[in-house]
């Protein structure tokens, strides 16, 4: 999909949201805006996704299911803070990067590990001495975070991707938090994907019994962690999932999410 198809269309939402460009980036010649949608309530919840250009449902569930999304927003007295495609080129390219290659999931912190040693990513238990927020990396995490600086501590925070290597149509999360919060939406989400219980997803990381996974790997839910935000989870349904059945993965995580902001926490 042409970006500008993308933005025209998410812009036919501004009677129920405050549509904003909260940054630019260049590519390949050509300025891409990057979107905010916000709503108003007691509570709020921050949604992120498209940080790769490969993994198009969370950026498509947004576009074409943010109305249900924002009603059951306003029924819980939840104000969304959603930035709803954070890599436009590579959203637009299908590509996991941006056209600079530039990677821009993570780089939103960094992990003194030793005196003057910093890490980007920590092993399952791996202790550190302070962490720190980073200010390089790609030119749009590097707007997503100034973005996110500027705003209070959320009452919860999901990122929404997908997985391209596990070739099987399953679901999982990166989670924070009380993992017992998450269980409903584990198995509301296994009418439509297969959880991925107890299964190597990468070299590093393997889901639990729940299919849920703790990693503090500098994304955006690691950030949220460390802002002490009680709930926080990068959702991930693989790219084998058919499409329909990833966008209602997709929503029983945003209604979930939603609920939990409520608790107001």
């Amino acid at each position: 999909m042409d970006f500008r198809d993308y933005v025209e269309r998410f812009d036919t939402y501004t009677k129920i949201a405050r549509i904003s460009r909260f940054a630019e980036v260049q590519e390949g010649g050509r300025t891409y805006p990057l979107l905010c949608a916000e709503t108003d309530g007691r509570h709020r919840l921050v949604i992120t996704s498209g940080f790769h250009g490969e993994e198009p449902a969370g950026p498509l569930t947004l576009l074409t299911r943010f109305e249900e999304i924002a009603q059951w927003a306003r029924a819980h007295d939840v104000g969304l803070q959603v930035y709803p495609c954070i890599n436009p080129s590579g959203f637009e390219d299908g590509t996991r990067y941006n056209r600079s290659g530039e990677k821009p999931n993570n780089d939103f912190l960094r992990y003194e590990v030793a005196p003057g040693v910093w890490k980007s990513e920590l092993q399952p238990g791996e202790p550190f001495l302070r962490w720190a927020l980073f200010d390089g990396g790609p030119k749009e995490t590097r707007a997503l975070r100034a973005e996110l600086e500027k705003h209070p501590r959320p009452n919860a925070a999901l990122d929404i991707h997908q997985d391209r290597y596990v070739h099987q149509p399953l679901s999982y999360a990166y989670v924070f938090g009380d993992r017992a919060a998450y269980a409903p939406l584990v198995e509301a989400a296994s009418r439509y994907a297969t959880i991925a219980r107890d299964v190597q997803v990468d070299e590093v990381n393997r889901t639990n019994a729940l299919g849920l996974i703790e990693y503090n790997d500098g994304s955006v839910t690691d950030y949220y962690l460390r802002r002490q935000v009680p709930y926080t989870a990068a959702l991930e349904t693989t790219t084998s999932t058919p499409l329909e059945r990833a966008h209602e993965v997709n929503l029983i995580w945003i209604r979930g999410f939603i609920e939990l902001a409520a608790r107001g926490e």
